[in-house]
């Protein structure tokens, strides 16, 4: 878990022992199941929005020419999305969902590496609420503000 710019990020990171998804598979284990329903219990407590992010290593996608680590990755992100739907993360909930195949390693050295296989889940920060009509108060306030100026400078001075 890091917190960023977004909000609190939480990384699920497979390992050369332990994997969420077949191999070249959107679909997830048991582990990667029992996993992200418990945080979607968790998290589907909390008003914040979230985004669901999909990435891949670098490793060339075999199975077709037409579907890719592009494809994997949005698709991973999108199975967990369902899946953390039906275990507490309500509909309102997610915000986005982002496949970013092999472009955003988390170990640029070590293009294959097992780390670079993950599920970043994003709490955003809640945006502190904006009065929907803030322009129009802010823009009735200079107009008494220029009035009140204009009726000071308009007055006659007093004589002694």
């Amino acid at each position: 878990m890091t917190v960023t710019a977004e909000g609190l990020r939480i990384e699920l990171l497979e390992s050369a022992s332990g994997t969420f998804f077949e191999s070249g598979s959107p679909r997830p284990n048991d582990d990667c199941k029992q996993l992200l329903s418990l945080l979607a219990q968790e998290l589907g407590k909390l008003p914040n929005k979230i985004s669901v992010e999909g990435h891949t290593d670098s490793k060339p996608y075999a199975g077709s020419t037409t579907y890719g680590n592009w494809e994997l990755s949005t698709d991973r992100a999108n199975a967990a999305r369902r899946l953390m739907q039906l275990s507490g993360v309500r509909a309102d909930q997610v915000a986005q969902v982002r496949g970013y195949a092999d472009q955003r390693l988390r170990t640029p050295t070590e293009p294959l590496a097992p780390s670079n296989r993950r599920i970043s889940l994003i709490v955003q920060y809640i945006e502190a609420a904006i009065p929907p009509d803030s322009n129009t108060a802010a823009s009735q306030e200079a107009p008494k503000e220029a009035a009140t100026k204009d009726a000071v400078q308009k007055e006659p001075a007093k004589k002694d």
